[in-house]
């Protein structure tokens, strides 16, 4: 396990993303289990909501709400970027178990993406993958203007940050130094995980409506939620994590707009971030995903990694789709593990040039 010492020794050289019936069906079995034991009774998950804020601005005007941790001149900067209908506490655990292990040596910042959480809404034609890799861009920009950055991103914050990667080459090459990619995939959704589940005459109804009729839309908002909802709670979790985890991710589902969710349905389904694998070809990056995952099924991490081949593939056993939140442990060691390699990388690559 890389430990904060590991990360110092290493920063003293460097320079510096089924069908709705049985959905439903698996989503109230787990509901009965998790009756049974609460690992994590009494856990404070706005404990984030402490840290420091900004507001960054993003270039179409769009409010993205951030938080920080570290020293704002820390020597690297890790910028977590969460997934669809998620919010930046969906880091919880990582925020403080890795605040811990890396001290004033590695600045965290956090954000609510757009349409998510605490952040402004862009009109529906910003609702792309492409233009949050834009905003990945403006919060680098605006919180680590200088130095090396590293980005983890899980299922849609990692979409972001392959379009981050495909979008603003420059910035990979001078200031990219690690990438973890969570539950994700490079290739559109059209086909299979939950744009499949989706396929849905009432979702589509809806869709429509958010594009013709605000009026409809007010109306039909229970019946899109109503199918939406036990679709994302079913497919978060592989294994049984407790009562209060699960109505902690249940809460920020029901927090986002069923607009925005609709909004970015179709990006989902449709986008293509293959252009970033060659950028990344020499980023050292983990790639990590359940393999109980049917949001975004373990074989397109698998593809991700044939498209990267010097990453390291992290298959978690049992995991859903929101491996972060279910096995927390391993995911802050796959993340410190791969900044610790990528500063050494850096530092090597700093020596030989």
């Amino acid at each position: 396990m890389a430990t904060k010492r590991s990360v110092r020794s290493v920063m003293r050289g460097a320079s510096g993303a089924l069908a709705l019936g049985s959905l439903v069906g698996v989503d109230a079995v787990r509901a009965a289990v998790l009756r049974r034991a609460d690992p994590h009774a009494g856990e404070d998950f706005a404990l984030i909501e402490g840290d420091r804020s900004r507001i960054v601005r993003s270039d179409d005007g769009v409010e993205l709400a951030v938080r920080e941790v570290g020293r704002a001149d820390a020597p690297v900067t890790a910028v977590f970027v969460h997934g669809f209908c998620m919010d930046m506490t969906a880091w919880h655990f990582q925020r403080y178990e890795l605040a811990s292990r890396w001290g004033d040596d590695v600045r965290m910042v956090f954000y609510d993406q757009r349409g998510h959480g605490s952040s402004g809404s862009g009109p529906r034609p910003s609702c792309t993958i492409a233009q949050l890799g834009d905003d990945l861009m403006a919060v680098i920009e605006q919180t680590a203007p200088t130095g090396p950055v590293f980005v983890v991103g899980h299922s849609m914050g990692g979409m972001t940050a392959l379009a981050f990667a495909a979008r603003h080459r420059r910035a990979v090459r001078e200031r990219l130094v690690g990438l973890a990619l969570m539950s994700t995939t490079a290739a559109g959704l059209s086909s299979t995980g939950l744009a499949a589940s989706l396929e849905n005459p009432v979702i589509d109804a809806f869709r429509l409506a958010v594009r013709t009729s605000p009026d409809t839309v007010q109306r039909m908002r229970g019946a899109a939620r109503r199918i939406i909802t036990p679709i994302l709670r079913a497919a978060s979790y592989g294994t049984d994590v407790g009562r209060s985890v699960q109505a902690f991710s249940n809460a920020m589902i029901d927090r986002t707009s069923v607009v925005t969710i609709v909004d970015f349905l179709r990006t989902l389904e449709l986008h293509d971030e293959s252009a970033a694998l060659p950028v990344l070809r020499d980023v050292p990056t983990v790639i990590l995903s359940g393999d109980a995952d049917i949001v975004i099924p373990f074989a397109a991490s698998r593809a991700l990694a044939e498209g990267l081949p010097d990453a390291e593939l992290v298959r978690v056993r049992r995991a859903g789709h929101l491996v972060q939140l279910e096995f927390p442990n391993l995911v802050s060691d796959a993340i410190d593990r791969t900044l610790v390699r990528s500063l050494a990388a850096a530092e090597r690559s700093h020596r030989a040039g």
